[in-house]
């Protein structure tokens, strides 16, 4: 399932996406997330087969307080 590299090479193995409350629009430029992994697997919402990279809760928790906050330029 995941690898060493913090992959999953098809994330449709995964149960558990949802999307932002905030996505919407017609761009179809959301993520998904998985809830209940020791990691954070995100991947696109456009290819639900397709890899989704899995990131440490510290480090997930860390870039959404970024986010919150405004420190990442857009």
């Amino acid at each position: 399932m995941v690898s060493s590299e913090h992959t999953v090479s098809d994330s449709s193995t995964l149960t558990g996406w949802f999307k932002s409350s905030y996505s919407g629009g017609g761009q179809g430029e959301c993520l998904e997330v998985a809830r209940g992994y020791a990691g954070v697997p995100v991947r696109d919402s456009k290819a639900m087969n397709g890899p989704a990279l899995v990131f440490s809760a510290d480090g997930w928790a860390v870039f959404i307080a970024a986010v919150g906050s405004g420190e990442l330029p857009e």
